[in-house]
C-alpha cells in the first residue's frame, strides 16, 4: 500500500511539473511572437514575408578571433543566398552597438553584413561562461552557465533554427526543452568541451593543461576526476545527440566528434534514468538518429597575404595565436631559448633571429599571460630577441611561422602563415598534421615538431636551407592553403550541411 502511495504521488509530482512546464514554455512563445514581431518591423521588413529567424549562439562574436571569421562567413552567405531570412546574433558583446560590431567585422574581416536581416539579441550573464566564474570544476560550471546563457537568450526570443557556432552543446538541452523539440539544431564545433584524449590523459596519470600535476600525482584525486570526466563525457554525448547536423572544422574534430557520440557508459546510463527529471525529459525527447560529423574547413581570407612576396625575407620567427593557455606560448619561448642556446650565431650579427608573438587578450586573464610571458622571456635570457606585437603586417617579412598548441583542433594561423609564404613550424598533432600542414605532390609544405628541440631543430633547418628552396616550400605551401581553405569551399560546405533545414 505504501509503495502505492509513493509511486501514486511521484506520477501526480510528475503530472504537476508537466503542466507548470508546458505553461511557462507557452508564455515564452507568445513573448516569443510579440518579440519577433517588432524585430521585422525595426528592420524595415514586410510582415506579409514571414521571415525565416536563424540564431547563431555566439556570446563573443566581436572577439575578431577565426572563430569569429567563421560566423560573420555563414552570416554574410545567408543573407546572399537566403534573402528572406533574419540572422539573430546571441551575443554578451554588450558594451559594443550594432553598428559598431557590423564596422568592427567589415575592418577585421573585410566582410560586409546586411544590416536590414540582421539584428543582436544581447546577453548580460556572459560572465558565466569565463573561466574566472568557475575556478574549480570548470568545464561543469561553462556548460551550466551556458545552459543559463542559452535561457536568457530564447526567453527574448525564439529562431526558427537554433546554430551553436562557439561550442556550448549543452545550450541544445534547453533550446530542446523551450521549444518540446519543435525546432531544429545545428552545431559547427571548433574543439570538442570534452575529449576520450582527455578521459585517457587522467586515467593514465599524464599531467597536462587540463589535468594538474597535483591532481596526475593522487591516485584518490585522480579517480575523482576521473568520475566527473566520465559524468561529462556522458551529457556531452547525450547533447550532441540532439543537433540535425553538425559540422567539425577538421578531420581531428570529427574523429574525436564522431567518438563522443558513438560514446557509450552504462553505470551512467543508469544514473541518468534514476534522475527526477527523466518523466520530463519523457515529454520533451523524441527518438532521432544521431547525427555524424562533416568536415567544413574554417574559412581563411588568404587573396591578400598570397600577394606577398616570397623572397627577401627577414630572419623572424611569427607566432600568431590569442593569449589563451591552450595555446602555449611558454613552449614558443622554451623552444626558442633552446635554439640560441644551439646556434649561439642566432644572437649577433646578420644571423641573428627574432621571435615575434602577435596575439590578442580577452579579458584580464588574458592580459595577466601576457606579463607572465614576459616574466619567463626574462627568466630564459631571450628579451633582447622577443617582441609582443599587433601588427599582421609581419606576416609579409617573416621567415618561419611557430605554433605549439597541442591538439590544435585547426589552425587559422597556421594557413594564414602558409598563404603568406611564411615556413610552418607545428606541433605534430591536430589540423596542422593531418589537415594543413601536409604534402602537396609529395613534398613537404612545412615542418612537425612535439618538444623544445625538435622545434628547435626545425627551426634551425628553415634558417639552414637555401634561397631557392625557402622559394620552392613557401609556394607549395600557398598553393595548398589557397586552393584548400579558400572561403568558397566553406560556404559550399556550410551550404551542403544545412541543406533542407532552411528556407
Amino acid at each position: 500500500m505504501a509503495f502505492a502511495i509513493a509511486l501514486l504521488c511521484l506520477l501526480l509530482t510528475g503530472l504537476l511539473g508537466i503542466i507548470i512546464f508546458t505553461a511557462y514554455t507557452n508564455k515564452l512563445a507568445r513573448h516569443s511572437a510579440r518579440a519577433r514581431h517588432a524585430i521585422i518591423k525595426n528592420l524595415g521588413i514586410s510582415t506579409t514575408s514571414n521571415p525565416q529567424f536563424i540564431g547563431f549562439f555566439h556570446p563573443y562574436c566581436n572577439a575578431g578571433g577565426g572563430g569569429e571569421r567563421v560566423l560573420w562567413t555563414a552570416i554574410a552567405a545567408t543573407q546572399r543566398a537566403h534573402p528572406n531570412c533574419v540572422s539573430l546574433v546571441y551575443t554578451g558583446d554588450v558594451d559594443a552597438t550594432k553598428e559598431q560590431i557590423i564596422a568592427q567585422v567589415e575592418a577585421r574581416f573585410n566582410i560586409s553584413l546586411d544590416p536590414k536581416s540582421l539584428h543582436f539579441v544581447f546577453l548580460k550573464r556572459r560572465r558565466l561562461v569565463e573561466d574566472a566564474a568557475w575556478p574549480r570544476f570548470t568545464l561543469l560550471g561553462q556548460s551550466l552557465g551556458s545552459m543559463f546563457l542559452a535561457w536568457e537568450a530564447l526567453s527574448q526570443v525564439i529562431p526558427d533554427l537554433y546554430i551553436d557556432s562557439m561550442g556550448y552543446a549543452f545550450t541544445f538541452h534547453i533550446v530542446a526543452w523551450i521549444t518540446k523539440g519543435s525546432i531544429p539544431m545545428g552545431a559547427y564545433i571548433h574543439y570538442p568541451t570534452i575529449s576520450t584524449d582527455m578521459l585517457a590523459r587522467v586515467k593514465a596519470r599524464k599531467v597536462g593543461h587540463t589535468n594538474r600535476g597535483d591532481v596526475a600525482g593522487s591516485l584518490v584525486l585522480s579517480r575523482g576526476k576521473m568520475w566527473y570526466y566520465r559524468f561529462l563525457m556522458y551529457h556531452y554525448s547525450l547533447a550532441l545527440s540532439r543537433p540535425s547536423f553538425i559540422m567539425a572544422n577538421s578531420s581531428w574534430t570529427k574523429n574525436h566528434v564522431d567518438a563522443i557520440l558513438s560514446h557509450s557508459d552504462p553505470v551512467m546510463n543508469v544514473m541518468h534514468f534514476l534522475n527526477p527529471l527523466f518523466i520530463l525529459q519523457l515529454h520533451v525527447d523524441s527518438a532521432s538518429k544521431k547525427p555524424e560529423a562533416n568536415i567544413v574547413y574554417p574559412p581563411c581570407d588568404t587573396r591578400e597575404m598570397a600577394q606577398f612576396p616570397l623572397d627577401e625575407r627577414e630572419r623572424i620567427i611569427l607566432s600568431i595565436a590569442q593569449f589563451r593557455p591552450e595555446k602555449d606560448h611558454s613552449a614558443q619561448l622554451r623552444a626558442f631559448a633552446q635554439l640560441l642556446a644551439d646556434h649561439p650565431a642566432y644572437t649577433s650579427g646578420s644571423s641573428s633571429v627574432q621571435l615575434f608573438l602577435l596575439g590578442g587578450a580577452r579579458n584580464a586573464d588574458d592580459h595577466a599571460r601576457v606579463q607572465s610571458l614576459r616574466d619567463l622571456a626574462e627568466k630564459l635570457k631571450i628579451t633582447p630577441y622577443v617582441q609582443f606585437i599587433e601588427m599582421l603586417g609581419w606576416l609579409a617579412m617573416a621567415s618561419i611561422g611557430l605554433s605549439t598548441m597541442v591538439d590544435e583542433h585547426f589552425g587559422i594561423n597556421v594557413v594564414e602563415f602558409m598563404a603568406a609564404g611564411v615556413i610552418p613550424v607545428t606541433h605534430a598533432s591536430g589540423g596542422p598534421l593531418h589537415d594543413i600542414v601536409v604534402p602537396l605532390d609529395g613534398e613537404a609544405t612545412g615542418f612537425h615538431a612535439r618538444d623544445p628541440q625538435s622545434f628547435a631543430n626545425a627551426m634551425h633547418t628553415v634558417l639552414s636551407m637555401s634561397k631557392s628552396e625557402q622559394r620552392a616550400m613557401r609556394t607549395r605551401a600557398r598553393t595548398w592553403a589557397v586552393s584548400a581553405f579558400a572561403e568558397e569551399r566553406f560556404v559550399e560546405g556550410w551550404e551542403a550541411a544545412w541543406k533542407g533545414w532552411v528556407i
